[in-house]
């Protein structure tokens, strides 16, 4: 089967590397480079940790135990997740009360969630300040983070060794389906066909959606929802082993003993159009004081880079799987979960555009949902919190 993807994210290349291995002919349409998107911008924390309704977060569950699997198979470390387990701790009343929710209904479902006391946490994490004062403390332990450089570039080279074409940098300007096949126009001016095109373009999912006379609403680009900063340190004297999530900040690795911090609050200011904060910004200040809160030897952090990124968002905040045309020759993947979902979306992506066999865990995600036209002025994440993949 002829197969063409627009897309090199994360689950762009998730989707071609599982369909080239099953003999299938990929390309892969590409408008900048592999990453270019938001799956290079994204705190890439592997959880079901939010995720609601129900679906949405079993959904989530499948990803992360398909990251687990991969580890379990031998081949997890070259895909750059490690399973570290999250810590939160809550210093508000209100990020109180809804840690202590969230543990409680994680726990119904069989989620690891357990509440700990600061003994237990610190030797969880040696560094960790403020724990003392903490309201609540949590741990979640089947939880992780992929470090994106290394998944991506280990998606792209399988990809590729099983034959994949990768086509890029070129932007796909319009798709048009009928009964016998899928058109791609390109603008350089050619054009192409196949027998599926696959969309995992992100946040211009409508907009591409849209040239093949399809309604796939994503929240609006310049939403609060969508829009976020990411700040990425110069090595740090510090020790962090997992994602730290608190009432101000969150904080992952990045390898080398770089660190990547997010304050949500800073998110309602976010521009993408607008140049990033500097290095010697107030919001990088800001963001050290934080850190050094939080963390034994944050004080010494230097910010390197502060990048504004674009969350792909589906209209009410949920994974969209599914054909989008009368034809079934348009296939659309989004997520907000995209570093998450990716391991376990990909064989059901496969699966169903080469057998046309529904996958029942995709079954309310369909694009079909939405009406015609429908857009949200923001989104809903389902996550309770937009920023954290």
């Amino acid at each position: 089967m002829r197969i063409a993807i627009v897309g090199a994210g994360v689950l762009g290349l998730s989707v071609a590397r599982e369909l080239a291995g099953n003999g299938d002919q990929v390309t892969v349409y590409e408008a900048d480079r592999p990453g270019a998107g938001t799956s290079g911008t994204t705190f890439a924390w592997v959880n079901s940790h939010t995720k609601e309704p129900t679906g949405y977060h079993e959904l989530n569950v499948a990803g992360v135990r398909a990251h687990h699997a991969r580890i379990a198979g031998g081949s997890g470390a070259p895909f750059g997740f490690h399973p570290s387990g999250t810590l939160e701790w809550a210093e508000t009343a209100e990020h109180d009360r809804a840690l202590r929710s969230a543990v409680d209904r994680l726990r119904r479902r069989d989620y690891p969630a357990e509440l700990i006391d600061a003994r237990h946490a610190r030797a969880l994490e040696p560094g960790a300040r403020g724990l003392d004062s903490a309201r609540s403390v949590a741990v979640f332990a089947s939880e992780g983070y992929v470090l994106p450089a290394e998944f991506l570039g280990t998606l792209l080279t399988d990809a590729l060794a099983r034959g994949v074409r990768l086509v890029c940098p070129v932007r796909v300007r319009e798709l048009g389906t009928t009964s016998g096949a899928a058109r791609i126009a390109l603008d350089d001016g050619s054009t192409a066909e196949a027998d599926i095109v696959i969309s995992a373009v992100g946040r211009w999912t409508g907009e591409l959606a849209a040239t093949a006379g399809c309604s796939v609403p994503m929240a609006h680009p310049d939403g609060p929802a969508t829009a976020g900063y990411l700040a990425y340190t110069d090595p740090v004297p510090a020790r962090l082993a997992r994602p730290l999530t608190t009432s101000w900040l969150n904080v992952r690795p990045d390898g080398g003993g770089r660190l990547v911090l997010q304050a949500l609050d800073f998110d309602t200011e976010a521009d993408a159009g607008a140049p990033a904060p500097g290095p010697d910004s107030a919001m990088a200040r800001e963001l050290r004081e934080r850190l050094a809160a939080v963390l034994v030897g944050g004080e010494y952090a230097r910010i390197a880079e502060v990048r504004v990124g674009q969350r792909a968002l589906p209209a009410d905040g949920l994974t969209v799987c599914g054909f989008a045309d009368d034809h079934r020759r348009l296939y659309v993947v989004t997520t907000h979960s995209g570093v998450t979902l990716a391991p376990a979306l990909a064989p059901m992506v496969a699966g169903e555009v080469r057998t046309g066999t529904p996958a029942a865990m995709l079954a309310e995600f369909r694009p079909g949902r939405f009406t015609a036209g429908e857009r949200s002025a923001g989104g809903s994440s389902g996550t309770g919190n937009p920023g954290r993949q």
